[in-house]
């Protein structure tokens, strides 16, 4: 399934995490997921979000760059080896993965895939 993750980019300064999520918890916003990758200066929060459309404005309504990317959210099974099949299944012709991070609900894990075609690689991974 293709999900519309949040893209946060955030200075490094005390306290930007809090302003982030006071301003998506006063828009009602629920965090389901997210993902932090830091540098010195700044950090990239990826977040799955229930209403991406709207967090995306209030953001930027207080002054956070953010965008809207597509991302591939593929149901993970319980078992060995089933990372391992799966990424063996997008052969570098099919796509190569810019990251990827988990997701968890009720019915188990999901892997968040950030991929440059979210369409065709989920249908590849249909059947896995």
């Amino acid at each position: 399934m293709i999900l519309k993750q949040l893209s946060v980019f955030v200075e490094n300064k005390e306290g930007r995490m809090k302003d982030i999520t006071q301003v998506l918890k006063d828009s009602g916003i629920n965090i389901k997921t997210m993902s932090l990758a830091d540098t010195t200066e700044y950090g990239m929060l990826r977040l799955i979000v229930s209403d991406p459309d709207t967090a995306k404005a209030k953001l930027r309504e207080a002054g956070f760059p953010v965008s809207i990317t597509d991302v591939l959210a593929v149901k993970a099974e319980d078992r060995i080896g089933f990372l391992h099949d799966m990424l063996c299944k997008l052969d570098a012709n099919i796509t190569s993965i810019e990251y990827m991070y988990t997701l968890p609900t009720d019915e188990g894990p999901v892997v968040i895939l950030k991929v440059a075609n979210p369409v065709e690689v989920e249908k590849v991974l249909e059947n896995i």
